[in-house]
């Protein structure tokens, strides 16, 4: 398994900088131990006008076999041979692309203490990997690298057999990239997409993997054309992990077509974005008025269906009518900031037993979620696209069914008042819509009737008798009618 690095240079920049770059000495050998074999780092040439470092790892096939018990493609498929026999020892993969991390560790950090301007700039740079499983092919590798800034990016199908041209090729390329990046650029676009292009892991894929990827990705992958399909590939298409690293890096877009930090548009940290906190009496006022509603209904077991970082689960748990408080999220991350915010692993036992934290999406039905007294969406549906909208609305209304359903929402018409809110901007990046009054009435009556739930809308916030409050709530009730009607709706 074989990789090279290359780059020119002159008497005033010697090509020989690449050794300070990358922390290893071009006039040494060095050899690192894997947990899968032995990592070597040479220099087949090193001059002023022109350096390689070649990175060779020698994979131990029994080792291989051992660490994975047999699973996964290091200790592969069907056959006990193939464990032993294989082409993890000779194609760049994911063994590859651990070594890379592990041997240039600083380098994909971009961190050089003696050269940091070097480190920071550009250089130019050749990398070849001479077998490169590539399930895609050719033109899928050339999908995934070029739109990361490389002068040219060749893959050269790898024939089975040169003596049998009929035969057709391998899944196996030549790359080879030219084209000036900053070095740490080009070893973490390598870390992710060697294990992309091969579709396989040698080990199994923890939810830490998730970092890894953001984390190598950092500046390229958001925007990269081709972002769902490598991170379905990289974490080894675990849904559950991909979906998170999906709205992380979705967080991260948007951010930088707003010009902003991620915090500042990630509702499920940062508590001084308007959704929640802006203005702070505003985020107050609306938990009062969830409050009031939900003692009006006399509700002692309550949803909080969106939860995120818990502020309204805080704000029941301080009121002793509220037997049972529920908060699903389907933001790992939100539920783990909710829990801290809680102090659950320091609540008393009898505090502890009123309040549960789930994970769930409330696009699909859950049988967790029937049975209770009443249900709130506060600031939720303007986070979903409106197609999906009938699903929340069946997982809630018609699987759920919860006796009463608060659900509150920006009003559109109310932000010609935010002064640091530009015209024709909503008031959260991640918002897909903000509805006026009446659509918001519109949609609240096309939801109540059908499921047989009655409505009531109530203002939250300064009631401007122009543009109407800056949030709407629509308290729903569940009427008698329940059978006949939901019968009519799932037909």
């Amino acid at each position: 398994m074989f990789l090279t690095i290359s780059t020119t240079g002159n008497p005033e920049r010697p090509a020989t900088d690449l050794g300070f770059l990358l922390h290893k000495h071009p006039e040494r050998a060095q050899a690192f131990s894997t947990s899968h074999g032995t990592a070597h780092v040479l220099y087949p040439e090193a001059s002023a006008e022109r350096c390689t470092a070649a990175l060779l790892l020698e994979v131990d096939p029994v080792a291989l076999v051992r660490r994975g018990k047999g699973k996964g493609r290091g200790g592969a498929p069907d056959a006990a041979l193939a464990q032993y026999v294989n082409d993890r020892p000779y194609a760049a993969s994911s063994l590859l692309a651990v070594a890379l991390a592990k041997v240039f560790k600083t380098a994909l950090h971009g961190v050089c203490q003696a050269m940091p301007e070097r480190a920071a700039a550009p250089l130019p740079l050749r990398i070849e990997v001479p077998a490169l499983p590539a399930r895609g092919g050719a033109g899928l590798v050339r999908a995934l690298f070029e739109p990361l800034g490389w002068s040219a990016v060749e893959a050269e199908p790898v024939a089975l057999d040169e003596e049998f041209p009929e035969w057709g090729d391998s899944r196996y390329v030549r790359l080879v990239l030219e084209g000036e990046l900053r070095l740490a650029d080009a070893l973490n676009q390598l870390y992710v997409l060697l294990p992309v292009l091969d579709d396989a892991k040698h080990y199994w894929v923890a939810p830490d993997e998730v970092d890894k990827l953001l984390r190598a990705g950092d500046g390229w992958l958001a925007g990269h054309p081709e972002r769902k399909l490598i991170t379905a590939r990289y974490l080894s298409r675990r849904w559950g992990l991909a979906r998170e690293a999906t709205e992380r890096l979705e967080l991260v877009r948007l951010a930088e077509a707003e010009g902003l930090d991620v915090e500042d548009v990630d509702n499920a940290v940062d508590e001084s974005t308007d959704t929640e906190e802006r203005p702070v009496p505003l985020a107050e006022q609306r938990r009062d008025a969830i409050l009031a509603a939900l003692h009006s209904a006399g509700a002692a077991r309550v949803l909080d269906l969106g939860c995120g970082q818990g502020q309204l689960v805080q704000a029941l748990l301080k009121d002793v009518r509220f037997t049972e408080i529920v908060g699903v999220d389907v933001s790992v991350r939100a539920l783990t900031v909710a829990a801290r915010r809680l102090r659950l692993d320091r609540m008393g036992e009898r505090q502890a037993a009123r309040v549960t934290l789930l994970q769930g999406s409330l696009a699909y039905t859950d049988k967790r979620l029937a049975g209770y007294d009443a249900a709130v969406l506060s600031e939720v549906i303007e986070h979903l696209d409106l197609p999906r909208l009938p699903a929340l609305e069946y997982a809630v209304f018609g699987a759920a069914r919860p006796r009463t359903v608060l659900v509150t929402t920006p009003n559109v018409e109310y932000n010609v008042r935010w002064e640091s809110l530009p015209a024709g901007h909503v008031r959260h990046g991640d918002h897909r819509f903000e509805w006026t009054r009446v659509e918001f009435r519109q949609w609240a009556a096309s939801v109540a009737g059908p499921y047989g739930y009655g409505v009531e809308f109530v203002p939250v916030g300064p009631d401007d008798p122009e543009v109407g409050p800056p949030t709407q709530m629509a308290v729903f009730t569940r009427t008698d009618k329940t059978d006949e009607t939901l019968k009519e709706v799932t037909a």
